[in-house]
């Protein structure tokens, strides 16, 4: 019970039985001579006391027991007259309101780079993405074995789908077009991957009829997929979370696409908003200014947190107004190139915490992996790395990085 109301409560009764031992002085004059004393008093005062009819005395260092546990989970309170009462029995009014915890709850989500799942068929089959499966008797959780552990045990997992899901043969005129069958979207529910982002160069490597198959083919899976103008949104564990992908080459054009976004999410409700970019320039190890323009516009619209892709290598992190922002995540199960000469790459985790559905705090982490289990080639198992490999990578992401005074 709360110590000031059991306090208020005893003054008050103290007060009441005072006045009924002056009602009755006549017929107990053996009780004119009873010292009155508050619970206060007895408390903190190092005097002896009376506190009852057999007169006990405490000094300030050894306090009097003012209530007792009884059998039935009840309080016994002694008054200084010696009278007992049972606290939530016999006065109810005694039972103080019940403490409430706060409800405590954290979401993991965790961010990887692009995810390109098939080849360009225009160059040979050996060694490519489709081979290694084939190699390992078309089991779809080889590719991302190496960090499962990790992936499966967040609350969301987002990658960049650069790819389409396509048998489609009328490609698009350009250098690189990527496809894979249907059938791999089982490579990312395999892999623990519950969302990707479609808003890259890519998804449209077989034009609208490639684009449109990897909707459906998606559609058919359990991944949920946003980008291009598509938001997706997910509950969980009670708390709405809204995603986006946007190619952010301008940023004029990026930023209406924020604002619709924002929009959207708004009008649905969402706690919590992602976004995700397709930007940079290849091979540039630090964010330019346009990235950074179009970062910072969307954390100052309310983007809880902000993710990016295209320049194949890492760039750096960067904590703005209390968000933080991913400037590239890198290549990751990535059939795009067999032998890249930059297998760098990370997982990227931020846990948010919240108390009383109130987001009260983030906090990142960053694995530091390489996009293949072996040097020689890529063999498209990204793999955690350890010892040296691991401080030289964290080293280069924290170099490129803005305002991220990152602990681990």
């Amino acid at each position: 019970m709360n110590k000031k109301r059991l306090l208020a409560y005893l003054t008050s009764l103290s007060v009441l039985l005072s006045t009924a031992a002056c009602n009755n002085s006549n017929t107990n004059n053996q009780d004119n001579d009873l010292e009155m004393t508050t619970l206060e008093e007895v408390i903190n005062s190092s005097k002896p006391v009376v506190t009852s009819e057999n007169s006990t005395t405490f000094s300030q260092t050894e306090k009097p027991n003012t209530s007792s546990t009884t059998n039935d989970n009840t309080t016994n309170v002694v008054t200084t007259n010696g009278t007992t009462l049972t606290e939530g029995k016999d006065n109810p009014a005694l039972v103080g309101p019940p403490v409430v915890e706060p409800v405590e709850k954290s979401i993991t989500i965790t961010a990887v780079g692009d995810c390109t799942l098939g080849r360009d068929d225009r160059g040979s089959y050996d060694y490519s993405l489709p081979y290694y499966l084939e190699k390992n008797n078309n089991d779809y959780s080889y590719f991302f074995k190496g960090v499962y552990d990790i992936l499966s045990q967040d609350d969301l997992t987002i990658a960049n789908l650069e790819t389409t899901f396509t048998d489609s043969t009328k490609r698009a005129d350009k250098q690189f077009t990527f496809k894979g069958p249907s059938d791999y979207t089982n490579i990312l529910t395999s892999g623990s991957v519950e969302a990707v982002n479609l808003a890259n160069n890519h998804t449209k490597d077989y034009l609208q009829k490639g684009y449109d198959d990897t909707l459906a083919a998606l559609e058919n899976s359990p991944v949920k997929y946003f980008g291009n103008g598509i938001y997706s949104i997910m509950e969980i564990k009670g708390v709405r979370i809204g995603m986006c992908g946007i190619q952010g080459w301008g940023s004029s054009s990026a930023c209406k696409d924020i604002d619709k976004a924002m929009e959207y999410f708004k009008a649905n409700q969402t706690d919590l908003e992602i976004f995700s970019f397709h930007w940079g320039v290849e091979r540039d190890y630090k964010q330019n200014d346009t990235q950074e323009k179009i970062a910072r516009y969307a954390v100052d619209s309310g983007a809880d947190l902000v993710l990016g892709h295209h320049p194949h290598v890492l760039q750096g992190v960067e904590y703005y107004n209390g968000v933080y922002i991913v400037y590239s995540l890198a290549n990751f199960v990535f059939g795009g190139n067999k032998n890249p000469s930059d297998k760098d790459t990370m997982v990227f985790q931020i846990t948010f915490d919240y108390e009383d559905e109130k987001l009260v705090g983030t906090t990142p982490r960053i694995i530091p992996t390489s996009v293949s289990s072996t040097t020689k080639r890529n063999d498209y198992q990204p793999t955690v790395l350890d010892g040296d490999e691991r401080e030289r990578v964290l080293k280069k992401i924290l170099k490129s990085s803005t305002n991220f005074n990152y602990n681990e």
